[in-house]
């Protein structure tokens, strides 16, 4: 694809949320940003691939930084990731020639679109993710070794933080996590700063064009009133790990982070239970103390009834869900990348279980 406009942009808040794994932010609230920014601009989001970009050329990544509980309730000025891009610029001295999306899930697919119109500039078909992670050194650019400085902050009073030398990506999360809690809990970010052929060599091609088909599935599935877990588990090489009811959430918002764990039953026996551990996103998913999917692996929610992605911050007690279980891009699954996002990385004592296959 060379192009987003108000025609894709449904799709593709669909097919991030889904790619959100429960985090990334509202999808929802971000494409409604995003569709009043192309009315606006009256132009779409220009779209180019990794590979036409210049070696030698400057690209950032952007994105939201945060809990999405605070996210969605706190009021936002809209311009905040182009402000800390302009503070970038104006730092290096350099010009950026493209916006990578950090993450491709959730409203964090949306929103680098609305900065990349706001600043002039077109947004690479990629990411570093393929999915959603809480932290800043969970991705590819940082676990290939790009360097996290220069990065900058920006909240939605025009607060404006640049690091100019960090000593690790962990320590870069560890230090913007404190300041956006002093930002009000969510914040934009830019970072990692990258030249065309650090980008080549580190991103995850082609996420938002996948974006776009898991929500054009979706959609097709509706206007055929077919429920969707099981097609667009097809399309992404997963499966549905358990459907029922929501009959238990415990969600708390700590250090910057919405940390807890559901439980879902089985519409026909309340004794066959599904138990999700989150932190942002969904880490782990068990059935009878068993673990069936872990991190990297995706595992997200969606209504039976629309086939929409539920974020952690929007679970609660009675709604009727399907689990997808979807295996994670090739690149999150070397034993470099397992360090850093698999289940050890959280905490847990768990080998990762790799599901058959790659997302596409």
């Amino acid at each position: 694809m060379n192009r987003v406009t108000l025609n894709d942009t449904h799709a593709i808040a669909i097919g991030a949320g889904i790619l959100g794994t429960g985090g990334g932010g509202s999808t929802y609230l971000n494409r409604l940003r995003l569709d009043n920014e192309i009315r606006k601009q009256g132009r779409n989001v220009d779209v180019v691939q990794a590979d036409d970009v210049p070696d030698d050329a400057l690209v950032c990544a952007v994105g939201g930084m945060g809990a999405p509980t605070v996210s969605n309730e706190k009021l936002q000025a809209g311009d905040e990731i182009a402000t800390a891009v302009r503070a970038l610029e104006a730092h290096l001295r350099r010009q950026i020639y493209a916006i990578v999306i950090g993450e491709i899930g959730g409203g964090n697919a949306l929103g680098p679109m609305v900065a990349a119109l706001q600043l002039g500039l077109p947004v690479v078909d990629g990411d570093g993710m393929g999915r959603a992670f809480p932290e800043l050194d969970m991705d590819t650019f940082m676990i290939c070794g790009v360097s996290p400085a220069p990065f900058v902050l920006a909240d939605s009073h025009g607060n404006v933080s640049a690091f100019t030398r960090i000593r690790s990506a962990k320590q870069a999360e560890e230090f913007a996590r404190r300041l956006t809690i002093e930002m009000g809990g969510s914040a934009a970010l830019v970072m990692p700063v990258m030249t065309g052929a650090e980008l080549k060599a580190t991103i995850i091609r082609d996420t938002v064009g996948l974006a776009k088909r898991i929500g054009e599935t979706v959609l097709d599935c509706r206007a055929r009133s077919v429920e969707p877990a099981e097609t667009v588990a097809a399309l992404c090489n997963g499966r549905v790990l358990f459907s029922g009811k929501i009959v238990d959430v415990e969600r708390r918002t700590v250090a910057g982070f919405a940390r807890g764990k559901l439980i879902i039953s089985a519409f026909d026996n309340f004794d066959q239970q599904l138990r999700i551990d989150f932190q942002n996103e969904n880490l782990i998913a068990r059935r009878n103390g068993r673990a069936l999917c872990t991190v990297p692996d995706l595992i997200t929610l969606v209504s039976l009834d629309d086939g929409e992605a539920i974020g952690t911050e929007s679970l609660r007690y009675g709604l009727r869900v399907a689990v997808l279980a979807l295996p994670a891009p090739k690149e999150l699954k070397t034993p470099e990348a397992l360090a850093v996002v698999g289940p050890r990385a959280f905490g847990y004592d768990l080998e990762f279980l790799p599901l058959a296959g790659d997302l596409l």
